[in-house]
């Protein structure tokens, strides 16, 4: 197919951003497979005043036209602004990919081609997780629930996320290629994306593809509609805007689909209770190879080199389960830019956590728990797997305490940053561990040289406190190709720590800024070199 890129001016007669404000019906799925993107569109119409935080409204063809338009999304913990031009891929003067139902209205294109930008380009968006764009649009927490194992008051979870703007989308599992946008005997497509938008008695749904629709009970015309009052009908038949949404009963809901996917607008959704206050807290951090690319717990020679935070839960849950006092968490774990990156072959790791009760005697210490800690404690709770998702979330219920999070690839020697998030009834405090450096004093092995996991070990007397990143740089720049560092590079890199440390004295405000006078840096570049 080949592509024409043209403004909407040269597509039709009186270009529209909006028209009559934007709904469900000016999203239909183009060429792109990117019907993710489009299920968590469809959401996002639900709630309004979500919906202008990403698509400002203040935009048109006329007054003001300048040819770009701008959108905001929710990245690694910031909004952004994304800016582009209108020019759109047609052919044969129709779009090829997202449209409206009007063809002069072209809002819903353009916040496609924004999402595209974002992203690295148009091909990076085929295939996908509908949470993700849920989370891009609105900064939310998102949970994942697998339908044949879900709680016992599911519906009534659902009915309160939806009641409080939560967004929320469902699929079919595929096994195979062959099964993907396969259609089931009742018209559902596996592999496919759904919007939730309403639940009463009955659920209801959206397909973006608009054409393929549900054929089983609570079909269109399907006898069971005879069964209610005709004020029932009907007020349930207003609730349906367009051909591609459909009802269906909640049992049906529940047999026929494997996954639902939920994004919290705040973090208490789901909890029942609009006035707790829960508090987020969100950190950012990498794995580095040969540093803090320590992989699962399955690898214990290097799974305690892997980043970790601490987390304190103090305040308890207003209504205790079974008698039992607990406080109420959900951790989030996102891998950044890996959807970029895609071009240059990178793909989602397989990445997960587990989180650890800190004993009283090591609490509020801030110090990096070392190898024999884990070969001898079990985790106080994990994710559920390991999984090559952009966001492994769970939610947890654990007693008062202080936890350590440590957040890790499946296989180690992995690189990738992340963004671990918390939401909790607790204080959280997630500043990460300083790693503590220590001076050399009787260090020297047979091959005269370290491994880059066992730097911790080596140096364990009294000495440098640095930053995780430091400890990171310094892995990249001595570590050699088989993680080692020899004995002249670490004797380097202990000289240049102490020349750091020397002038870091000098800053006695913490500002980051010192003032020496000639005489003073000489002394001290002296001092070092006969150190």
């Amino acid at each position: 197919m080949k592509f024409e890129w043209k403004r909407p001016s040269e597509i039709c007669k009186n270009p529209q951003f909006i028209i009559d404000g934007a709904g469900r019906t000016d999203i239909c799925q183009g060429e792109l497979g990117d019907c993710w993107l489009l299920a968590a569109i469809a959401c996002l119409t639900l709630n309004e005043k979500l919906l202008y935080r990403v698509v400002p409204q203040d935009q048109s063809f006329t007054e003001n036209y300048a040819g770009i338009f701008h959108f905001q999304f929710w990245r690694y913990g910031e909004w952004i602004d994304v800016i582009v031009d209108d020019r759109i891929p047609t052919c044969n003067n129709q779009l090829v990919f997202t449209k409206s139902f009007r063809q002069n209205e072209f809002w819903s294109a353009l916040l496609e081609k924004a999402f595209a930008k974002l992203h690295g380009s148009y091909e990076a968006l085929k295939g996908g997780n509908t949470l993700e764009a849920m989370e891009d649009f609105t900064g939310g927490v998102t949970e994942f629930f697998e339908l044949t194992e879900a709680p016992e008051d599911l519906y009534k979870i659902m009915k309160k996320a939806l009641a409080r703007g939560s967004l929320m989308g469902c699929s079919i599992d595929v096994f195979s290629a062959s099964e993907m946008e396969s259609r089931t005997e009742l018209g559902l497509v596996r592999g496919h994306a759904y919007s939730i938008i309403g639940l009463e008695e009955l659920i209801q749904l959206r397909n973006p593809w608009g054409w393929v629709l549900w054929k089983g009970p609570w079909s269109a015309n399907s006898k069971e509609w005879e069964s209610i009052s005709i004020a029932d009908k009907e007020n349930l038949k207003k609730l349906t805007v367009e051909a591609s949404e459909f009802w269906m009963s909640f049992e049906d809901f529940k047999k026929y689909f494997t996954k639902l996917e939920m994004c919290n607008l705040t973090p208490d959704t789901l909890q029942g209770d609009e006035r707790h206050s829960w508090t987020v807290s969100v950190h950012e951090g990498r794995w580095v190879r040969g540093s803090s690319a320590g992989g699962c717990r399955n690898f214990p020679e290097t799974f305690w080199t892997n980043p970790q935070y601490r987390l304190q839960l103090y305040e308890e849950d207003d209504e205790p389960e079974g008698g039992q006092v607990g406080c109420t968490v959900v951790v989030a774990l996102m891998q950044k830019g890996r959807r970029m990156q895609r071009r240059q072959g990178a793909k989602f790791l397989t990445v997960g956590f587990s989180i650890y009760e800190v004993p009283k005697e090591m609490q509020e210490q801030n110090q990096h728990l070392q190898k024999d800690f884990f070969l001898y404690t079990a985790s106080k709770a994990k994710c559920k797997t390991y999984i090559n998702l952009r966001e492994v979330t769970e939610r947890f219920r654990l007693p008062p305490g202080e936890y350590v999070i440590i957040p890790t690839t499946f296989e180690p020697h992995q690189e990738g940053e992340f963004i671990l998030r918390t939401d909790g009834t607790g204080k959280l405090n997630l500043e990460e561990f300083k790693h503590l450096w220590r001076k050399i004093k009787e260090w020297q092995d047979n091959s005269c040289s370290i491994s880059s996991f066992e730097m911790r070990n080596a140096v364990n007397d009294a000495g440098f406190q640095l930053k995780k990143q430091l400890y990171d740089i310094i892995a990249l720049r001595y570590a050699d190709e088989n993680l080692n560092i020899d004995f002249d590079s670490y004797i380097c890199c202990f000289v240049r720590l102490e020349g750091m440390f020397t002038f870091n004295a000098f800053d006695k405000d913490g500002d980051g800024i010192i003032k020496l006078n000639v005489l003073e840096v000489n002394h001290k570049l002296i001092t070092l070199l006969l150190t």
